[in-house]
Parts: C-alpha cells; sequence; structure tokens
C-alpha cells in the first residue's frame, strides 16, 4: 500500500506486494545493467538501428509481448530463458517505468502464465563444460588472424596491431571474462554479429562469428570438447559465461 499527502488530503493506492517488492528491490535495475544495457545503454537509448531503443517505446505497453521477446529472443536479441519468473517480472517492470517510461508494473503470476506457454527451458553449462572443438578454434584462429588483429592485436589483448588505432577491449582470459560473467554465449554472439568487424558488420557469417568464439574461449584457457558450438541462440542463452569453477 502506497500512500501520497495532497495538501490536506491522503490518497491510499493499493499496488500488488510482487510490485511494491520490485519497487523497492532494484533487482530489475541489477538484471538491465547485467544482461542488456550492453545494447541499450544506460539511458535506454539504444542504437538503432541494431539495438532499438527502450525509452519512450510504445510497444512495452503489451508485457506478454515484452516477457516473450526476451525469453525466446528475436532474430537480432539472444534470448534469456534462464531467467526465473521473479527475474523476469523484475526485469519488466523496471524496462516499462524507466527513464520516461509509465506502462506499469507486472506481476510474477502474469509472467509464469506467458512462460508456461513458451514450454520448459533445457538444462545450463557453463563455458568451461567442453562446448566447441579443436576443429573449431582453428578455423576461428584463421578468421580472427584475417578480420580481427587490426584492433584488437594478435595476442587478443586489446593492443592494435597497427600502432595508430586506438586501444581495445581484450578479447580473452581473466579480464574478458570479469566483462561478461553471468552473459551467456548467445548474447556474444548476437553482439558480435551486429558490430564486427567494426568497418563492415556482418560480414562474417553465422558460423565464422561461431568459430570466432570458440577461439576467444580456446586462448582464455576454455576446454575443447567433442561436439561444435552452434550458431543457435536457443542453446548459446543456455552457456554461460563466467570464471572458472
Amino acid at each position: 500500500m502506497l500512500k501520497l499527502m495532497v495538501g490536506a488530503f491522503s490518497l491510499t493506492f493499493v499496488i500488488a506486494p510482487t510490485v511494491m517488492a520490485q519497487l523497492e528491490s532494484g533487482q530489475g535495475q541489477q538484471l538491465y545493467e547485467q544482461h542488456c544495457v550492453l545494447c541499450h545503454q544506460e539511458s535506454g537509448a539504444g542504437a538503432p538501428p541494431a539495438f532499438p531503443a527502450l525509452s519512450a517505446n510504445d510497444q512495452l505497453g503489451d508485457s506478454a509481448r515484452i516477457v516473450r521477446r526476451i525469453n525466446a529472443g528475436t532474430r537480432r536479441m539472444p534470448p534469456f530463458p534462464a531467467l526465473t519468473p521473479e527475474e523476469m517480472s523484475s526485469l519488466v517492470h523496471y524496462i516499462r517505468n524507466a527513464w520516461t517510461n509509465d506502462f506499469g508494473g507486472v506481476t510474477t503470476e502474469e509472467v509464469t502464465a506467458v512462460l508456461e506457454d513458451l514450454g520448459e527451458v533445457g538444462p545450463m553449462s557453463s563455458v568451461w563444460d567442453g562446448v566447441f572443438t579443436e576443429a573449431q578454434v582453428t578455423r576461428g584462429q584463421a578468421l580472427y588472424m584475417g578480420a580481427c588483429t587490426f584492433c584488437h592485436g594478435r595476442r587478443l589483448n586489446g593492443a592494435p596491431d597497427d600502432p595508430d588505432m586506438r586501444s581495445t577491449p581484450p578479447l580473452a582470459r581473466a579480464r574478458f571474462v570479469r566483462v561478461w560473467e553471468g552473459r551467456s554465449l548467445a548474447t556474444l554472439f548476437a553482439y558480435t554479429r551486429a558490430t564486427m568487424p567494426e568497418d563492415n558488420p556482418g560480414s562474417l557469417t553465422d558460423q565464422e562469428n561461431i568459430d570466432v568464439i570458440a577461439y576467444l574461449l580456446s586462448v582464455g584457457g576454455m576446454p575443447a570438447g567433442d561436439d561444435e558450438l552452434q550458431a543457435d541462440r536457443r542453446r548459446l542463452a543456455r552457456v554461460v559465461i563466467g570464471p572458472r569453477p
């Protein structure tokens, strides 16, 4: 329950307990910063057309549609099937009411009903579980040396081969893991696919992007396995980036 004093009058609003919890906990903002800010920016302005704005976006009026998009992804946006109904409701509530938005709350019960129609999520795994093959690493290394070293350097440390180029984020090892920790390979794949190479985004095929990612993981010490990493957004969404267990 929320009370508002206006002059001599006291107005009382009844707010669902789950919505009040969302307002007070800040969980939605934390989830946004972890999963969404990379593409949609802190301001919600995004970087259209690749990453649409969430601020003043009338499409956010349909909460069920937003839940489905976050869970299943879109052509450009990775899916986030691992979010629990509680986390999803907090995130959707934050997006619908942050910045200049005022689309109202969404309850965990409403989110649960939408998610039940989408089916169950498969098991989660880690980048340390052997999610790519040595053959992919070999292909990815050749692609990286041809398309990425000019900006990111041969050692993947962000020091470009061209001294006139600005430094770039490291793509392997501990610092890379710290930046991407808690995010899925689906997010890394979607971001890379939409923004790289910087001078010609989208010039690599999905398979080539995946092979480059396999190479990055290998340089970071993650082990290879028996099965190739696939350019399947739903599968990639179940592989989480993080430090060695």
